[in-house]
């Protein structure tokens, strides 16, 4: 991303006092000849991968022609596998050079952006780009971040584990550090030597521009300006830009030249006298950050986050424990992890980029999603086929007992739910769907067969079929067939073809041909399953009084759901809402309440796909002009308020104000509350009419905060009302938080990345930022171009905007009240499958009603696999190498003990990009890991 603070150092910081001077020659200097390489941003992947090829045919016929040059690609893998895409026959010329240490690849796959991510998928990152750079001869032992826009607090941890002794970066590093490297401690107190690049990754990028008799004058002003930051030592500078190669005829000048891996790695790996940073780097002091990109082009990060969940959470781990050994499922997994993580880039998923590029990032997450998603449908069947269908199968992704609500669809002859055993399920009745699916006139009746396939007709299988005759003169005959999902009938196709022609014989036409649904009703259920395990429910017969026999109705859980005093509240025993007349929620627990939760203000935005800026004369609107509040459901599981109020939003802003015309908006909140759980889900949506704004959603603290916490990439970070600036952008506190955030009192569970601030006594979630420019030349909250000014419509993000979180009250620390486990099961509902196994028990006639007496329910077989311990979150599960792979986190703020109990008889440490370590005692099936505050840690266990 080009940047004008790239090709000077620090301009707006001045440098540090050198404690010695420096004599300048060229031996003091050693050059890193280098590019960075946006993969898409202002143009779309393809459009660049021109100037790659071009680049990258330059850089290897000078490295070809001449021993002593070296080159450093950036640390990615990706534009060398987009480069043998299309010069595939580089590949041993690659290779070789590789080999001999004169061109670093990787060790990253993507530049990723840290916090847009989840930890995983920049675990996943650096995994990929290893591997494939060993491939090619030896991955660049550097954990190289040149570009990203601040750096999350667990990377120290995740390149030390990975066995990297340096990091080097350039942004996000604060004030305080005053030489060129410092010692960065990660959240669990793991340091690494941190390469700190003053000026940026293009400091050297003139030194070789102008006249060669000039060089001496050029070197002498490098050194002078970066000597005060290096005392002693040869310095490092970095030649090299955005999009090209550097100079063929860089080795004439006589000055040394190596990789940055070269560099680095010769530096001494201790920290010992180095300034000392912690935690994440989030400084706007000596380089730009350029937060706005945490929420522009908001859909894309909740399709990334769902992607991210879909494959880590669900697919990965249902193929490891159902689908072993299944080859299909590993490569599907493989295709999806790479488009998931091409699409963390530092300018993909920030959504900076041109429109094109926006639209391909978005294709390439729906691609990964649904990539996921074939694989879960996979698992899913292959559990389905095991039991009948008058079964439901439900899946835990969790490694703890859950007991959650799903929802099923369920005939309402048979809308009852029995458990292992026989015990009536808790349940309630949600809604009845629509049984006429289709009425069609044919003149000629055996055009119905067509539409037949074996069973299935609709989607669905059918279960029954009769013919009547009209009984006016003329009138046409009716044949009638009912299909359901839960065809638990004997059939055979042959009986359906005999009955349609005899009753074309008996009567030539016309007939009316109706398809009907068996009667099928949506119910809540609240169900117990094992830890990342399954249990099978039977769906059981109505009652000869119509109601269902045995049904609890969800009495003797732990609180129902249902509306008291009228519509506008929802109790359950934990957490009483009430809706004022405003719109806005007010939440009372047992020991805390907020009041005037939910207030939308929607505010000018004069600014880029980087940076928010309010125009001059901003005017907030945070009135509605019309409050309607509907109850949905209302019951012992689940009870729904939908809130609807309408505001009047300035259609436009510019730099200087808001337009005086308006769009009628309407903004509709879906207040949902569910048994057992402590807090409120809510999903807020509007169609999104208006450009220029920004609309966010403020929730009063119970308590003053001068401070919050938030999750995100395997951390909980403390962050206070301002941020250090110095750089001449704007620290405005818009903070990044993916699990959680919580201040106050109040917490906010979230299953996207979340722009936050605290402001004012509130906690302020962004809903949505809409912008027309990729950057601006002039923007009040940033003192230069950020990139090219171009036209971003899109950006604008217009249509249909959602946003789902879930809001509790709690007393203690974040720790104390346990967010990290209550996110966990807020972001992962258990899995619902019908069962498929057409060989049901009781098989009858067509159109018989089915048996009263369901054969007895399958006992699971499978053994739980249970992580148990205070603050211990599981990160991943797959299959690696014929063992099962975890990988597990203590988000606490003191030491714990992670139990992991299981079908395994062997179990070894790993490190966390797979290589196998120490043996682990296993004793009575369980094995012990003690774990330091936010220690990661990753676990192979052997079946």
């Amino acid at each position: 991303m080009t940047h004008t603070s790239r090709t000077t150092p620090d301009p707006a910081t001045p440098a540090p006092t050198p404690s010695a001077p420096s004599a300048p020659s060229a031996p003091d200097i050693v050059v890193v000849p280098h590019t960075h390489w946006d993969r898409e941003w202002y143009l779309p992947f393809q459009r660049f991968r021109l100037g790659l090829v071009r680049m990258l045919d330059e850089v290897l016929d000078t490295m070809a022609a001449d021993p002593g040059y070296r080159f450093t690609m950036d640390g990615q893998l990706a534009a060398l596998e987009d480069y043998l895409e299309i010069r595939p026959e580089r590949l041993p010329l690659i290779t070789a050079l590789v080999a001999e240490g004169r061109l670093a690849a990787g060790p990253w796959l993507i530049l990723a952006d840290e916090f847009l991510c989840s930890g995983e998928t920049l675990i996943r990152n650096l995994e990929y780009g290893t591997r494939g750079a060993d491939a090619l001869g030896g991955a660049m032992r550097v954990g190289y971040l040149p570009d990203q826009f601040g750096h999350c607090a667990q990377m120290p941890q995740i390149l030390r584990q990975a066995g990297f002794e340096h990091a080097c970066l350039w942004r996000g590093v604060p004030a305080s550090v005053d030489r060129d490297a410092f010692a960065w401690t990660g959240a669990d107190g793991t340091v690494i030597r941190t390469q700190y690049l003053p000026g940026g990754y293009g400091n050297a990028v003139a030194l070789f521009s102008g006249p060669a008799e000039a060089l001496p004058d050029r070197i002498t002003a490098f050194t002078e300006t970066l000597r005060p930051w290096r005392p002693d030592g040869p310095l490092l500078a970095m030649y090299g830009a955005d999009h090209s190669a550097p100079a063929a005829d860089i080795t004439a000048a006589g000055l040394r030249l190596a990789t940055l891996g070269e560099y680095v790695t010769a530096q001494d790996p201790s920290t010992a006298g180095l300034p000392a940073v912690s935690g994440e780097l989030r400084s706007h002091a000596r380089a730009n950050i350029l937060p706005g990109v945490i929420s522009a082009r908001v859909p894309a990060k909740r399709a990334m986050a769902h992607a991210e969940r879909v494959i880590t959470r669900y697919a990965e781990p249902l193929a490891a424990r159902w689908l072993p050994g299944d080859t299909a499922a590993a490569k599907l997994l493989d295709l999806a992890w790479r488009r998931l993580i091409a699409c963390s880039g530092h300018d993909s998923i920030t959504g900076c980029g041109a429109d094109d590029t926006a639209q391909q990032v978005a294709a390439r997450i729906a691609e990964a999603g649904q990539i996921g998603q074939a694989v879960v449908d996979m698992v899913g069947a292959s559990l389905a086929a095991r039991v009948p269908r008058d079964r439901i199968v439900v899946v835990n992704p969790s490694p703890f007992a859950r007991t959650a609500l799903v929802l099923a669809d369920l005939p309402e002859s048979r809308a009852r739910l029995l458990a292992p055993g026989g015990a009536p399920v808790p349940l309630q009745r949600l809604e009845l769907a629509p049984t006429l699916l289709d009425e069609t006139a044919m003149d000629d009746l055996t055009r119905l067969l067509g539409r037949v396939h074996e069973r299935e007709l609709f989607g669905l299988q059918i279960i029954s079929w009769s013919a009547s005759g009209g009984t006016a003169p003329g009138a046409p005959g009716t044949f009638t067939i009912v299909v359901g999902r839960h065809a638990t009938t004997g059939y055979d196709y042959a009986d359906l073809r005999r009955a349609v022609l005899e009753a074309a014989t008996a009567r030539p036409g016309p007939w009316l041909v109706r398809t009907l649904a068996e009667p099928v009703v949506t119910v809540a259920a609240r169900v117990t399953v094992p830890p990342l395990g399954r249990t099978v429910l039977a769906s059981a017969p109505w009652s000869a009084t119509g109601a269902p026999a045995g049904d609890s109705g969800g009495s003797g859980d732990s609180g129902g759901a249902a509306p008291a005093g009228g519509d506008a509240v929802l109790d359950n025993g934990l957490l009483r809402v009430t809706v004022a007349r405003d719109g806005t929620l007010s939440l009372r627990s047992a020991g805390a309440e907020a009041h005037g939760v939910g207030r939308i203000v929607d505010g000018g935005d004069a600014g880029d796909t980087y940076n928010h800026a309010p125009p001059r004369h901003d005017l907030l609107a945070d009135a509605p002009s019309s409050v309607e509040v509907e109850s949905v459901y209302a019951g012992p599981l689940v009870s729904v308020l939908e809130i609807r109020r309408t505001y009047d939003w300035p259609v436009e802003s510019s730099g200087d104000g808001r337009a005086s015309t308006t769009e009628t908006v309407a903004v509709t909140t879906r207040a949902e509350l569910r048994a057992g759980e402590p807090y409120l889900r809510l999903e807020t949506s509007f169609d999104n009419r208006t450009r220029d704004h920004r609309v966010r959603w403020h929730a009063p603290l119970p308590r003053a905060a001068a401070e919050s916490f938030a999750e995100g990439q395997l951390a909980v970070v403390r962050r206070g009302l301002t941020a250090e600036g110095g750089c001449g952008e704007e620290p405005l506190p818009t903070y990044p938080a993916e699990g959680f955030v919580s201040a106050g009192g109040l917490a906010v569970l979230l299953d996207q990345v979340t722009e936050y601030e605290l402001t004012g006594g509130e906690l302020a979630l962004t809903l949505l930022r809409s912008v027309g420019h990729l950057s601006r030349n002039r923007n009040a909250y940033r003192d230069e171009p950020a990139g090219p000014q171009l036209p971003t419509p899109d950006a604008q993000c217009p249509g249909p905007a959602a946003m789902r979180f879930a809001v509790l009250l709690h007393d203690g620390t974040w720790d104390e009240a346990g967010l990290p486990r209550l996110a966990e099961e807020y972001r992962h509902e258990l899995l619902a499958v019908p069962g498929s196994d057409s060989a049901s028990p009781g098989a009858a006639a067509p159109g018989a009603p089915p048996a009263l007496v369901s054969a007895p329910l399958e006992a699971s077989p499978d053994a739980p696999l249970e992580i148990d311990g205070p603050g211990v979150l599981l990160t991943a599960l797959r299959e690696r190498d014929g063992a099962l792979e975890i990988r597990i986190v203590a988000e606490c703020l003191t030491a714990t003990e992670a139990v992991v109990r299981g079908p395994f008889s062997a179990a070894r440490r790993a490190g966390i990009l797979g290589a196998a370590g120490e043996p682990l005692e296993v004793t009575g099936g369980a094995v012990r890991l003690p774990l330091r505050p936010f220690e990661i840690a990753t676990v192979h266990l052997v079946p």
